[in-house]
């Protein structure tokens, strides 16, 4: 399989499930920025710190298996490890070898986690800690204590891409200096005919849609309950739901246009929504309630299931989704969620219908 193939298949055109990726991605990244305007860079920081070396211990060793590259040399195999697992996630990377103990990689931009204008809002501090949380433990992971990781670039500062190099040192490395920042230094050119390909045999074009969906998922289902061990159930919930909301209410338009027309009241929003919900991969029916109103029953919240961790107050980040996405669909839809307390998201029972508009109050204006 070419390069060009695999941006192909990585990038096709737009269709369900890369709605619901681009809808969990915005989630993902409007949470990053909720935490930064209300609690701080610094808390930020250490929100993605937590997310990205929770998804290391869960994601990289496995995944370098899955791939085929558990045997290869440590700076090598963890410097293709993000080319191909990124890669098909939709995330353009660059990779390029310079000897069996030092392998680059780049993302240049625009930088998928930092969509749009997003990026001007990213401290530096902030950026730093997804390395400090993944490319820092690779070689602790790997039980290399030689191997650390060298940033050269990053694009939150104004550089041409985020960027560094594995490398492997002559002696072990104390735990501070497993990530270090050498500005200045300039990565080799990427080369698409050196790069590592993906087997279409084991990757087809289904596989390859299902994983760009499930990459934005999978940041969600681990930013959640890192968000409520860090700041609690009640104060993460809250946050949760404001980010929720606002991302349903901006990316409305764009992800209606995949699960058919959401107008027609009531009955138009929740055929919508049992649409969306099983592209996420969930199973979902609508049925009339009383009074006008319709009932979508969800089996399961998919993307939180069987999580050891997972507390109810996540729920709010779905809530406050579906809230927004009903907001900006018509002002006058309201949505009522019911969902058991207890250790799975589900059942979950969306009563929608429209609610009762406050008055506008009096004709006359103070003076």
């Amino acid at each position: 399989m070419t390069i060009e193939h695999q941006t192909a298949l990585s990038a096709t055109e737009a269709s369900p499930s890369h709605a619901i990726a681009d809808l969990y991605h915005a989630m993902f990244t409007g949470l990053i920025m909720t935490l930064i305007t209300r609690r701080g860079a610094a808390e930020a920081a250490e929100f993605v710190f937590h997310v990205f070396r929770r998804q290391h211990h869960e994601r990289f060793l496995p995944g370098l298996q899955k791939l085929g590259l558990d045997k290869l040399p440590h700076p090598v195999a963890a410097a293709q490890y993000h080319y191909l697992s990124n890669f098909i996630g939709g995330v353009s990377v660059e990779y390029m070898y310079e000897s069996d103990r030092k392998a680059w990689v780049r993302y240049p931009p625009p930088r998928w986690i930092w969509k749009g204008t997003a990026i001007c809002a990213i401290p530096s501090e902030v950026s730093a800690a997804m390395l400090r949380g993944w490319h820092a433990h690779n070689g602790v992971a790997l039980g290399n204590p030689r191997m650390g990781f060298v940033c050269t670039k990053q694009t939150v500062d104004g550089e041409n891409g985020l960027e560094g190099f594995y490398y492997e040192y002559d002696r072990e490395l104390k735990p501070e200096e497993c990530l270090r920042f050498e500005p200045g230094l300039e990565a080799p050119l990427f080369d698409p005919a050196r790069a590592p390909r993906l087997g279409t045999d084991h990757w087809p074009k289904a596989r390859l849609d299902k994983a760009y969906r499930n990459y934005a998922l999978e940041y969600v289902r681990t930013g959640l309950p890192v968000a409520v061990g860090l700041f609690g159930p009640e104060e993460a919930a809250k946050h949760l739901h404001l980010n929720g909301k606002l991302v349903g209410m901006q990316l409305f338009a764009e992800t209606a246009q995949h699960f058919g027309d959401p107008s027609g009241g009531p009955k138009g929003f929740a055929d919508f929504l049992v649409a969306m919900m099983e592209a996420q991969g969930d199973q979902a029916l609508v049925a009339t309630g009383g009074a006008g109103d319709f009932v979508v029953s969800q089996t399961s919240w998919g993307a939180m299931a069987g999580l050891d961790d997972y507390d109810p107050s996540c729920l709010a980040a779905l809530s406050g989704l579906i809230e927004g996405l009903a907001a900006a669909c018509d002002r006058r839809l309201g949505v009522k969620l019911d969902a058991p307390i207890g250790r799975e998201p589900g059942p979950l029972r969306w009563t929608i219908s429209y609610r009762r508009l406050k008055p506008s109050g009096t004709d006359a204006y103070p003076a």
